[in-house]
């Protein structure tokens, strides 16, 4: 059995709420397995010719239907038994959307959803993704875990 490592690009897609001061994220709930109806970060796959940035992009359109911007690189992900599926690496970055933008559940996604991080700091969700928001906090200086 031939092993290799896949790499992948994940979005943490943020926005204030103005009526709270309190920010918002963007989560998807996936489709398909693995982690099959749970929330996860908007992401996947880099084809093969397309960078990492590339990829994060084309993924969050395809799974929220919104074209986002990305801000910076949050940070690079590789624990080997982060997926399921194999080892996988995930360029994770930063990015906003559209002002006034209303997202949707497309591709694999099931569902496409803003939550406040004070209740995403209380999901479950897939992958090692709530590692990778609490790396976005810390950038965006929102709280401190």
């Amino acid at each position: 059995m031939e092993k290799f490592i896949r790499n992948t690009a994940d979005a943490v897609i943020y926005r204030k709420v103005m009526t709270d001061d309190e920010y918002e994220i963007l989560l998807i709930q996936r489709k398909n397995p693995p982690f099959q109806g749970n929330f996860a970060l908007p992401g996947g796959f880099v084809e093969y010719g397309e960078s990492v940035e590339e990829a994060c992009i084309r993924e969050a359109k395809e799974e929220t239907n919104l074209d986002v911007k990305i801000e910076r690189l949050i940070g690079v992900y590789s624990k080997p038994n982060r997926d399921p599926r194999g080892h996988t690496i995930t360029a994770a970055f930063l990015c906003v959307p559209p002002e006034n933008s209303n997202p949707l559940g497309c591709d694999d996604a099931k569902n496409a959803k803003f939550f406040k991080i004070s209740k995403i700091l209380s999901m479950e969700l897939a992958f090692d993704h709530k590692d990778i928001i609490r790396g976005a906090l810390r950038q965006i200086n929102q709280i401190k875990i």
